[in-house]
């Protein structure tokens, strides 16, 4: 059984209401899922020989080598490994693109992210709502305090948690079960909310609740167990918590 806003253009889902106990505490990501990317986006396409059409390309770069970092235990911070990704993306196009000028293009923009516009409100709504509020990020923990500053998102967060402290990148088990250790609950206690449908993948191997925000351009992994609940923004995740 789902719950369904006709009215919407695309389907608002939620299991079964009796299926899940209300979360004692809600895990958001950050880069996408609570910041809107387009600055970022506009920097990196600048120093990219295709511009923005190689954007894709980059991220998935990316995170393809943040996963290769944690797999071999090689780490390396995301602003480094996004750095490297976008010379590699550069160079496959026949272009040498300079480190500096690279990490220029991701670091003198990432921490300057605007909420998007269903953010703060959504915070609020679930803080008032009394749920304790925390975030999970593969960015640093200096990079997030300062996006969160620059967005006026600090105020609503308990915590921040960022893989460098266990310097094992998302969605690898370890991120999640390290902030369920740290929060001193249970997996089911707790739900994971993202734009990424690889990050709830990780979440829900864990046991997470999860809930999948669909930023423009983000879809659903089709082989992995489908979020609990699926929304187009904030509010209506706020909305469908509300309902149970």
């Amino acid at each position: 059984m789902v719950v369904a806003i006709a009215a919407l253009p695309t389907l608002t889902y939620a299991a079964e209401a009796n299926t899940m106990q209300t979360p004692k505490v809600i895990i958001f990501d950050v880069n996408e899922t609570l910041l809107d990317l387009a600055p970022l986006r506009r920097s990196v396409g600048a120093a990219l020989p295709s511009g923005e059409a190689l954007l894709p390309l980059w991220f998935s770069t990316m995170l393809h080598y943040s996963l290769v970092d944690t797999l071999t235990g090689d780490y390396h911070d995301f602003a480094q490994i996004g750095t490297a990704a976008l010379t590699m993306v550069a160079s496959s196009k026949g272009v040498e693109l300079d480190a500096a000028v690279a990490r220029q293009a991701i670091a003198g923009t990432i921490t300057k992210l605007p909420a998007h516009p269903d953010v703060v409100s959504a915070l609020q709504a679930l803080s008032e709502s009394g749920f304790r509020i925390v975030s999970l990020t593969n960015s640093s923990n200096a990079g997030v305090a300062a996006q969160f500053e620059y967005a006026g998102l600090t105020k609503y967060f308990d915590h921040r948690f960022s893989v460098e402290d266990i310097r094992a990148y998302k969605p690898d088990p370890r991120p999640y079960r390290w902030v369920l250790e740290q929060l001193d609950i249970q997996p089911e206690e707790a739900l994971m909310v993202a734009a990424h449908a690889w990050d709830l993948a990780g979440a829900k191997a864990v046991g997470l609740q999860t809930a999948y925000v669909q930023r423009p351009g983000t879809v659903t992994y089709p082989l992995t167990a489908r979020p609990d609940y699926v929304v187009e923004n904030l509010q209506q995740l706020v909305d469908l918590l509300g309902k149970k």
